[in-house]
């Protein structure tokens, strides 16, 4: 395959488990996932044990319940760096699909780029369409899942994120936690809203949604 090819390649590990459910509701929330769904781990050939981020189980729940799917979009560098193979991926997805189940949450899907365009892998040292801030992942989910964008949301931890996100047509949702540490600004880098916690951007969506009211959100808040 030729590196031109290679960057359009958008690769998903395990089985596609959209069930008709997911399908009819045609929208969805994009996760990216290290720093929204589990905390950053350090990057080696030895699968991290995944923990998930405060609040990421009953927000989701929340979300499940107002009827949005779910899709993990993560950016795997360390591939094109030589820290670790593709194939162990497959590891980190069950993970998450372990510690989501734990919380009565099931993915949609798992999709991942594992470029960056200064690793030192053949192939995967490329400038691509699916590493963040390009919206490939998202475009590539919703095309095979035939989600609707206009009505999809993404929660990010970096401007990066919010602007694949933009450029894809979600609306978007920052968890401002400590992640993002340059701040260039644009107006393709401006999140719909900026949340504390995963919880609270839960909140948010479904205020947007018109699922809760402003006064249900600030109860709902208080009893976090």
């Amino acid at each position: 395959m030729s590196a031109k090819q290679e960057t359009s390649v958008l690769r998903e590990t395990g089985a596609d488990r959209t069930t008709r459910a997911d399908r009819a509701t045609r929208r969805a929330v994009f996760l990216a996932k290290d720093g929204v769904v589990v905390h950053n781990g350090p990057s080696g050939a030895e699968t991290p044990r995944l923990r998930l981020v405060k609040g990421v189980g009953p927000g989701l729940r929340l979300l499940r319940d107002a009827g949005f799917s779910f899709e993990v979009v993560a950016r795997e560098p360390g591939v094109a760096r030589g820290l670790y193979d593709e194939e162990s991926l497959a590891a980190v997805r069950g993970q998450l699909d372990e510690l989501l189940a734990a919380e009565g949450i099931v993915l949609a899907g798992f999709s991942y780029c594992p470029h960056d365009p200064h690793g030192v892998r053949r192939g995967y040292a490329v400038e691509c369409v699916c590493r963040p801030p390009q919206p490939g992942l998202l475009k590539r989910a919703a095309q095979e899942r035939r989600l609707r964008l206009g009505r999809s949301w993404l929660i990010g931890a970096t401007l990066d994120d919010v602007e694949a996100g933009v450029h894809a047509g979600c609306r978007t949702v920052m968890l401002d936690d400590g992640h993002e540490r340059e701040w260039r600004m644009s107006e393709a880098r401006l999140p719909h809203h900026v949340a504390q916690g995963f919880d609270e951007a839960a909140l948010l969506i479904l205020e947007d949604e018109h699922v809760l009211s402003w006064r249900e959100r600030a109860v709902a808040a208080r009893s976090r």
